[in-house]
């Protein structure tokens, strides 16, 4: 699998959201319009491309520590269920995209792969209440516009999977130890005994999901989640957090 590099900025991303007062931000999905000013609809076949998903352990000292099984058993999760729940919705083909183990940063795929990290970061924090860049906003209302694109480079993708759609997916999700657990709630009651709210903070779940039209590199779908809880570690917890993170997918 292709190692990328999305892990530090999901978290600056995450925690400058939360510190802005949207610790819990959920239904920010954006659909581009077309020619005729409507929203598009995904109309043909969708490939789910291999999730990049992280699962970690907040210990008592706030550090984020990999925890391998839980990352394995979220990104064999994912996909499952994201085909689960379109497949009830009635959505698209959908197929599934493993990038392979050697695929290196510089190649044709590395290059749209972290392309594609970058353009879906950047309309996470630019499409925000307060950071809405004025080239990708309404006019006349100021709303944010969903008018992004990877350009051709997309083809690469195409050409692999024969799918006219790709998602791609990133996810940061960590827990709180029982070590972490209980000096929160210390903190909290001391913080209550001197009439101040004291939150060291536990765990969060952060993340950003995008469709990419593989035939002309146009991003037309967009959400972010932010979340002080979700589980991604069983079928149960992945299916919540998935249908959160794809809602308002238009189909």
């Amino acid at each position: 699998m292709l190692i990328r590099n999305s892990a530090a900025r999901m978290l600056v991303l995450a925690f400058g959201l939360a510190n802005a007062g949207h610790a819990d931000a959920a239904g920010s999905a954006k659909t581009a319009a077309g020619t005729n000013g409507e929203q598009i609809r995904i109309q043909g076949t969708l490939v789910i491309i291999e999730p990049d998903i992280e699962l970690t352990e907040v210990t008592a000292g706030g550090l984020q520590e990999p925890r391998r099984e839980w990352t394995t058993a979220a990104r064999a999760n994912y996909p499952t269920v994201v085909k689960q729940l379109l497949a009830a919705e009635n959505g698209p083909q959908i197929s599934v995209y493993d990038v392979p183990d050697d695929t290196a940063p510089g190649s044709r795929l590395g290059q749209v792969l972290r392309l594609n990290q970058e353009v879906a970061m950047s309309i996470a924090q630019y499409s925000a209440t307060g950071s809405v860049l004025a080239t990708k906003k309404d006019p006349l209302t100021g709303k944010p516009l969903l008018d992004w694109q990877l350009g051709q480079g997309v083809q690469e993708i195409r050409e692999a999977t024969g799918a006219d759609y790709a998602l791609f997916t990133y996810v940061r999700d960590s827990y709180a130890s029982s070590g972490r657990t209980a000096l929160r709630t210390f903190a909290l009651i001391a913080g209550a005994a001197m009439g101040a709210y004291v939150d060291i903070g536990g765990g969060m779940q952060v993340g950003v999901a995008s469709v990419v039209d593989l035939r002309t590199g146009r991003v037309v779908w967009h959400n972010l989640m932010v979340k002080q809880s979700g589980d991604l570690r069983d079928t149960e917890g992945a299916r919540a957090a998935v249908k959160q993170l794809l809602k308002d997918l238009p189909l």
